[in-house]
């Protein structure tokens, strides 16, 4: 199997895995979620998403990877949410809404598809793939073997 089909899996997963964390988080902070169940949601749509990180946030941490962190932290936000923004628009566009509106729900906020006050979160997500793109590049010889 083709290792960027295996690591567009593993991204896929990772991201609705910190999506289903995070949604339950904040509503818990926010006040949303009044019991003591932490629940967290994601949509379909998503998991094709966060697969784009193979081929859109591989190739960036490959070409900033030597560069200082508050570079790559800035840069990996403003990638992150370019690409929340585009497929976003993609999704209003294909079935009429996104799943994440943010239009009623934010302050800040470009067109309902991007919160800007996230900009910290996305860095810091960012910083956090470095780990995981060096992990599943490394894994991803196991992964193959063990699947043929």
């Amino acid at each position: 199997m083709n290792g960027l089909i295996i690591r567009f899996v593993c991204y896929g997963i990772f991201g609705w895995c910190v999506e289903v964390i995070w949604t339950a988080v904040t509503r818990k902070i926010s006040g949303v979620a009044r019991d003591w169940r932490l629940q967290g949601f994601t949509c379909l749509w998503m998991f094709p998403i966060y697969g784009l990180a193979v081929l859109l946030y591989e190739p960036l941490h490959n070409a900033v990877q030597a560069r200082a962190w508050p570079l790559r932290a800035l840069l990996y936000a403003m990638g992150i949410m370019s690409v929340e923004y585009a497929t976003g628009r993609a999704l209003r566009r294909l079935t009429g809404a996104c799943p994440w509106d943010y239009s009623q729900r934010a302050r800040w906020h470009i067109h309902g598809l991007v919160r800007l006050e996230y900009a910290p979160a996305w860095a810091a997500l960012g910083l956090l793939m470095e780990r995981l793109h060096d992990f599943l590049v490394r894994l991803t010889p196991c992964i193959r073997r063990a699947l043929s």
